[in-house]
């Protein structure tokens, strides 16, 4: 095993893309949505024998930080910690990083976002194992890269470069690569070039490194953030610094402010299943289908219509005739109906809805 691991699991969000089922105090990955689990109950499963729920930091925000603890009664509730301002991916892997430090300086620190849907956890944590040696052996910032299953412009990639080869990653059978570059989200049609390219993955948000590396990265690129690691890791100060400090930091992406900076980067190609589950239509691939592509998670009928999308939270009885192409979603408040084709804009209706229906 490479020296202790914990790990970060970014749980924030906005709420807006599955709504009405989601709301701002319940996003994506406080749903039920593929499993009888939330996401974020599978997330911290995934990690049980790898790394130890003491060694675990939930990082949420204040308007959902009450639903977490609802959530995960068990879990270490001084281990649950709410940013007190939305201050965008850096600073989230900042504040981890002191946390970290302050517990063990020469730790192997694992980032996870709390809202994919992965199935097989042995193939997982076997990832996870290849890039924490990678990490530990190399003193390289690791990143696990998903290989693309189509051209999505919605997605990041990584340029995957030359292999690295090293004992550790040939015994447990995973790909470990140079990372030439991060790509942001492109069009369709440079997305089917980096898919004819073959050497592209899908940034994922999932990274892995050891304390000092991800430590000198801060000092070399962002010297706030790195002020204000030194601040959190210090003895007691955490809530403070917290407190005080958090707020005033800059508002900037972890790959923009050290991934795409950092000179020794490498991917680890991801031996599981992934998925983002990203919208309604994703998460319909879950729902059983009938004979008209009718996706549903509920008891319906439908005369004369296909390709529906229908979710019901409340057991009552849904029947569609002579429609298509629509997702229907009800909960006990409220109800959806929009074309499928219009559920990336499902975002900007509930920024028009009442307040506590947002």
């Amino acid at each position: 095993m490479p020296q202790s691991i914990y790990a970060l699991i970014l749980a924030g969000g906005s709420g807006e893309r599955f709504w009405p089922l989601s709301r701002k105090t319940r996003p994506k990955q406080l749903l039920r949505l593929v499993s009888e689990r939330t996401l974020l109950e599978e997330t911290v499963l995934r990690l049980d024998g790898l790394v130890p729920r003491e060694r675990i930091l939930i990082l949420t925000n204040v308007e959902q930080e009450a639903s977490v603890r609802e959530l995960l009664p068990d879990f270490p509730a001084a281990n649950i910690v709410a940013e007190p301002a939305k201050r965008d991916t850096a600073a989230a892997v900042a504040l981890g990083a002191g946390w970290v430090a302050a517990r063990d300086h020469m730790a192997t620190m694992v980032v996870l976002p709390a809202d994919h849907v992965i199935k097989d956890t042995a193939a997982f944590q076997k990832t996870l194992l290849a890039a924490a040696f990678a990490a530990q052996e190399t003193g390289a910032l690791v990143t696990i890269g998903i290989k693309p299953t189509w051209a999505s412009p919605g997605f990041g990639y990584i340029e995957q470069g030359p292999p690295v080869q090293f004992r550790t990653s040939t015994e447990l059978g995973v790909a470990v690569h140079r990372a030439e570059r991060f790509r942001e989200k492109p069009n369709t049609e440079l997305a089917e070039s980096f898919i004819r390219a073959g050497n592209f993955k899908w940034n994922a948000g999932m990274f892995v490194w050891a304390v000092p590396t991800v430590l000198s990265e801060f000092n070399r690129h962002t010297p706030e953030l790195a002020h204000f690691i030194s601040q959190v890791s210090m003895p007691n100060q955490f809530e403070h610094a917290l407190r005080d400090r958090f707020a005033e930091l800059p508002k900037i992406s972890f790959d923009y402010a050290i991934m795409e900076k950092a000179d020794r980067v490498l991917v680890v190609e991801a031996a599981f299943d992934w998925d983002d589950v990203g919208s309604w239509q994703a998460v319909a691939s879950y729902f059983k289908n009938d004979e008209h592509s009718n996706a549903t998670n509920c008891d319906f009928t439908a005369i004369d219509s296909s390709n529906n999308i229908v979710f019901d939270q409340g057991g009552i009885k849904i029947a569609l005739l002579g429609v298509h192409n629509l997702i229907v979603v009800r909960t006990g408040d409220a109800l959806l109906v929009c074309h499928r084709h219009q559920a990336e804009k499902i975002k900007n209706l509930v920024a028009t809805l009442p307040r506590e229906l947002q």
